[in-house]
């Protein structure tokens, strides 16, 4: 910011003022910066335990396990379901238990949709925590 003193014509000056705009471009820096972190949504996930224990795990005879095999079939506790009949079957088991929980566990070769409509189909039989099911711990190879 320099100012010409004296000398010179005495004629209008173009230069800006640079101040006022430095000024509206902080205030607006600091509106951004408080605007952006209250927009992000959060989701909410239960997430299995990334270590699995050493011991073996036996699965509770109580928990449902939805599998989604390849060619749109399903199965529910290694028993198959066809998918006409899979809401029906559903409901069936959850209508007289308490506790509404369910393990989905996709085959790598299915497409994504079959595995959401196994879900949507488990929350319309009123099913409220979806889960996956715990890998197994990987074996190692014998030296």
């Amino acid at each position: 910011m320099s100012m010409s003193v004296g000398g010179g014509g005495g004629g209008l000056n173009s230069e800006p003022n640079l101040t006022p705009m430095i000024d509206v471009l902080l205030v607006l820096l600091v509106i951004f910066m408080m605007i952006i972190p209250m927009s992000r949504k959060a989701l909410d996930v239960q997430l299995p335990d990334p270590t699995p224990s050493d011991k073996d795990v036996k699965p509770n005879p109580d928990q449902i396990v939805l599998e989604v095999l390849p060619g749109g079939t399903y199965a529910i506790n290694k028993g198959p379901v066809a998918k006409a009949e899979l809401f029906k079957r559903l409901k069936e088991i959850y209508d007289p238990r308490p506790d509404k929980i369910i393990f989905v566990k996709g085959d790598p070769n299915v497409l994504y949709q079959d595995v959401i409509f196994g879900m949507d189909q488990a929350r319309g039989a009123g099913v409220k925590v979806i889960g996956v099911p715990p890998k197994a711990a990987p074996e190692e190879p014998a030296k």
